[in-house]
């Protein structure tokens, strides 16, 4: 028997955008724990808005596990937050009521900032900017993205890697100091577990560099020639891709269209800061559809027509601060909407 270091990982009550929190306890197990095999535990929620002082015990569901190859015996254990009975889900816990479907796929694109000393790596410490957006994106060499991130990126791709997270990859973004990585999962739970996790490796990782993780969708504000950030949302059912066709798919796009509004809802906050037509962006209160076009609200990618309209496509609208449970299942519920001969 050996004594694993179980992280217990899970998301606050703030709003408009949960904290990932995380703390240890140590068990005994003679192999690396099975889900089943992990016991809830409790905690007080009095200090994460998720309880009254008077009344503070909420308690931590584990719903997937991760091994954790930072330490001997470690073990990343993502949690929903119950109320004491450890049966009821906490008005704050979002992966318990959401749409799942283990044959819809999902590939999150998730952009953020790598911030220091509270501004962007790269840029200047005594305020101004850099040089424009052009050479960023994809770039390579010091003047380009600088001397740590690129080391951070490799890193948390590995740590991901070692975790059994589906990461698919990693660039530098359009704006200086902005990166993004991909993940891809099987099943809206599946999918935001895996893409929660990922987040919470990087912002961990983060630590040791004196560096923060800014994950807002527009850090640099409205008014400058800066992209903002978004989480890419790629999905596909079984039926998209397996039938399809061309009057499935405007169907969607009509329903798409009709609950635009539900959808923004739940696509991150300060997206109007992000949504504005410009940077690669539709306008938030508009919704189109475009083959291979980045101003699109839904990038339609020349494969799924040359497939007769079968395969997945691309929600651009979620923010990077966007939470994936709720993504995923607004999603999902739209694509119920629309009925399939």
């Amino acid at each position: 028997m050996a004594k694993y270091k179980l992280e217990y990982i899970w998301l606050d009550g703030y709003e408009p955008v949960a904290n990932l929190r995380g703390k240890t306890q140590l068990k005994e197990f003679g192999s690396f724990p099975k889900l089943e095999e992990l016991p809830m535990w409790g905690f007080d929620g009095s200090s994460t808005r998720q309880a009254e002082g008077h009344n503070s015990d909420c308690m931590l569901k584990p719903v997937a596990v991760f091994p954790d190859t930072t330490k001997k015996n470690g073990a990343l254990v993502m949690c929903e937050v119950m109320m004491p009975d450890g049966k009821t889900p906490h008005k704050s816990n979002a992966r318990a009521t959401i749409l799942d479907d283990p044959n819809a796929w999902f590939g999150f694109e998730q952009e953020y900032f790598l911030y220091k000393d509270g501004v962007p790596l790269g840029f200047p410490k005594g305020g101004g900017f850099p040089p424009p957006q052009g050479k960023y994106y994809t770039g390579v060499g010091y003047d380009a993205v600088g001397c740590i991130a690129r080391e951070i990126v490799d890193t948390h791709l590995d740590l991901c890697l070692d975790a059994g997270i589906n990461h698919e990859g990693i660039n530098s973004e359009v704006a200086k100091g902005q990166w993004e990585f991909q993940i891809f999962g099987k099943g809206s739970k599946s999918a935001a577990d895996q893409m929660w996790m990922a987040r919470y490796l990087l912002m961990r990782l983060c630590e040791k560099y004196g560096v923060d993780v800014n994950w807002h969708c527009k850090p640099l504000g409205m008014d400058v020639d800066w992209n903002g950030s978004g989480m890419h949302s790629n999905f596909s059912t079984k039926y998209m891709r397996e039938v399809g066709g061309k009057s499935y798919f405007e169907a969607l796009m009509n329903a798409f269209d009709k609950y635009k509004n539900e959808h923004i809802a739940v696509y991150g906050p300060d997206n109007h800061m992000r949504l504005t037509g410009l940077h690669e962006t539709q306008s938030i209160d508009k919704f189109n559809y475009g083959i291979a076009n980045r101003g699109a609200s839904v990038r339609v990618p020349h494969s799924f027509v040359n497939a007769g309209y079968k395969g997945y496509l691309e929600d651009r609208r979620p923010n990077s601060q966007g939470d994936p449970y709720k993504i995923a299942s607004r999603i999902l519920q739209t694509i119920a909407t629309v009925p399939t001969p």
